[in-house]
């Protein structure tokens, strides 16, 4: 048996459990794992909000980082080999808040020594998101883009990808993250009123692309005033904007961007692995504490990422 945090029914953080289940023994082409540390997104809690009653109760977390202590027959991970005892991290799994969890092996990647286990749970989901946004928009060297929301998980992944791209990144936040998003590269500037006027004295050539991190009419009205093509205006978090204003909006559960970011997640623990993908964690939380970083993480000022240790 083994504690793992589920949702037995619909509705906010309010209505996750933490419950001893049983972890299969890996069969062909599966891998159990020691789990040392559990990402916390909003994604996690954002899709038990509502759902089909059959798949009751909903396991919760999608990334983690941990110990093999199972290898199935026949099996290696997706990185090559695999062995009980190495270090792995996991993305995209089904359960992650947990001591222990069976996965499929092709999900599964050999850890770098040089991420602890906390910033390797919290690297996939922001990351591969980042890069999917980027590929829809086609973002290059010679423009200039707009990331609104800067500051968080995704926004810092995005200024660290569009850095070796010679990109000239403009990057929206409080005053009191302006040195995060100095630090990874980008030119801060504060949102609020005004916003429209300041990028614009920022880069009086013209934005050629808009990422929107944080799903406000601000981060989206700023985006259609300032950017020609709207294809090259992208959101995480407005998909109804989105769907009446023209412009992309991206998710995990749309097969074109599971398939991209499935793809380029060994290339992005690579770059993590020789310090040029940065994972910063503000704090951990026992696993048993998970209500408490879920409190801290829809404050939207958590400073960081956030991890479960078991």
């Amino acid at each position: 048996m083994a504690k793992h945090w589920v949702a037995p029914r619909f509705g906010g953080s309010e209505v996750l459990e933490l419950v001893d289940t049983e972890v299969p023994e890996p069969g062909p082409g599966e891998v159990t794992i020691d789990v040392r540390a559990a990402g916390v997104n909003p994604a996690d809690t954002k899709h038990v909000r509502q759902g089909d009653p059959a798949d009751l109760p909903v396991p919760i977390g999608y990334e983690v980082a941990g110990v093999l202590s199972t290898v199935g027959p026949d099996t290696e991970i997706a990185s090559g080999g695999g062995a009980v005892g190495d270090e792995v991290l996991a993305f995209r799994v089904s359960g992650g808040w947990a001591e222990r969890i069976t996965v499929p092996a092709a999900d599964v990647f050999a850890k770098p020594a040089a991420l602890g286990f906390a910033e390797a749970a919290n690297l996939l989901l922001a990351a591969t998101t980042a890069a999917d946004m980027i590929r829809v928009t086609r973002a290059e060297g010679r423009d200039t883009v707009v990331v609104h929301g800067a500051s968080g998980a995704v926004g810092v992944s995005l200024l660290q990808l569009l850095r070796p791209l010679g990109t000239r990144v403009i990057g929206t936040a409080s005053e009191r993250n302006a040195d995060t998003v100095r630090r990874f590269g980008g030119e801060w500037v504060a949102y609020g009123d005004g916003l429209e006027a300041r990028i614009r004295d920022r880069a009086p050539d013209g934005v050629d692309v808009a990422l929107d991190c944080v799903g406000t009419d601000e981060a989206v009205d700023v985006s259609l005033a300032l950017v020609a093509d709207r294809s090259r205006i992208v959101t995480i978090a407005a998909p109804g904007r989105a769907q009446s204003d023209g412009i992309r909006a991206v998710g995990g559960a749309q097969p074109e961007s599971a398939a991209f970011r499935d793809s380029v997640r060994q290339r992005l623990i690579d770059l993590a692995g020789a310090g040029e993908l940065e994972v910063p964690v503000a704090r951990t939380f026992p696993l048993a504490e998970a209500l408490a970083a879920v409190h801290l993480l829809e404050s939207q000022h958590p400073g960081g990422k956030l991890a479960l240790l078991p």
